[in-house]
């Protein structure tokens, strides 16, 4: 039986009704519904596994490190150099802190003298202005360091501020890397001021460190650097620390900026200019030879005076001597 059309029965209901995906294909509606699932698995939640015990998922059983080593070392020999280069780097790009030879000897297996080597070759390609990753020789160790001249991108991305020391703090700081061990009342007699608060802030910093007490009555505490101060500074060790002598060997520019620093520096640096100068030591022997003339002068004026004195202390003696009369003079007539 036909019916007449439906105004309802648009076209468009009917391509709405073919696009409609049949239940259990792909896309379309389950053949289960909600209400009935949840009738069989139950209501869940967050927390519906805190009362179930975790599952071991992890081999329990580790390798053991001196056979591996063994085997690593085996292992090593076999290596070339470009191989020894790309381990050495990944072993001290996951590093936190400078590396020395035994302790890369311990995590490769690799000769100490192949180590070396291969150190230096590295650092050979990753220096200052060339490669972004720079190895450098810190604290007895090797660590690899971003690259001087990035410096200002690098903070940019870590959002940090460069750290900078005070001049009282550095003053204290050079006493210290100089003379130490050294007691506070030392560091204190060369600044001329009180020292105790820059001192506990440099120990905060890790940058000094006690080192003991010195034997002497009272027993003062003596200080010392620490490993920080050498990563901070980017020495090898203390013999690192520059000298008197290099500063007078620094470049015009480096000592026009030391001069603006420090107010005795231009004073320093005309007694050196004066003392270099080729015609300073004829000047100064021709008024070595003028001082010893005039002394010549003086002590003959003073030889001339001390016999002009003796005769004139011998005039007044005989001048104020009583006279005798003389033997068989007259005397005075009688009247």
């Amino acid at each position: 039986m036909t019916t007449g059309s439906d105004p309802t029965d648009t076209p468009e209901g009917t391509e709405a009704a073919d696009e409609a995906p049949a239940p259990g294909t792909p896309g379309g509606p389950g053949p289960f519904s909600e209400e009935e699932i949840a009738a069989v698995t139950g209501p869940g939640g967050e927390n519906e596994l805190d009362e179930v015990e975790a599952a071991a998922i992890e081999e329990d059983s580790g390798p053991d490190l001196e056979t591996s080593f063994e085997k690593l070392v085996s292992k090593s020999r076999k290596l070339s150099e470009d191989r020894i280069r790309t381990v050495l780097q990944s072993v001290l790009f996951v590093a936190d802190k400078p590396l020395t030879v035994d302790q890369l000897y311990e995590s490769t297996g690799i000769d100490r003298e192949l180590i070396l080597q291969a150190l230096n070759q590295i650092s050979g390609m990753h220096r200052d202005g060339i490669n972004g990753i720079v190895l450098h020789e810190v604290a007895g160790g090797w660590q690899f360091r971003t690259d001087p001249h990035s410096a200002e991108y690098v903070r940019r991305y870590l959002r940090v501020k460069p750290q900078r020391l005070t001049r009282a703090a550095v003053e204290t700081l050079a006493i210290i890397a100089y003379r130490q061990p050294v007691t506070r009342p030392e560091v204190e007699e060369i600044r001329g001021v009180d020292c105790g608060a820059v001192i506990k802030a440099l120990m905060d910093r890790k940058l000094v460190k006690i080192l003991g007490k010195k034997e002497e009555v009272g027993r003062p505490i003596l200080y010392g650097t620490t490993r920080e101060f050498l990563e901070f500074f980017a020495l090898k060790d203390l013999s690192a620390l520059p000298t008197l002598r290099e500063f007078h060997e620094l470049t015009q520019e480096h000592q026009e900026i030391v001069e603006k620093e420090n107010v005795v520096a231009p004073k320093a640096a005309g007694t050196v200019e004066a003392l270099s100068d080729p015609g300073f030591q004829k000047r100064l022997d021709k008024n070595a030879a003028a001082s010893e003339a005039a002394l010549e002068d003086l002590e003959e004026a003073m030889a001339a005076a001390d016999r002009t004195q003796k005769s004139a202390s011998t005039v007044l003696t005989t001048n104020t001597s009583p006279q005798t009369p003389e033997a068989g003079a007259a005397g005075p007539k009688p009247e």
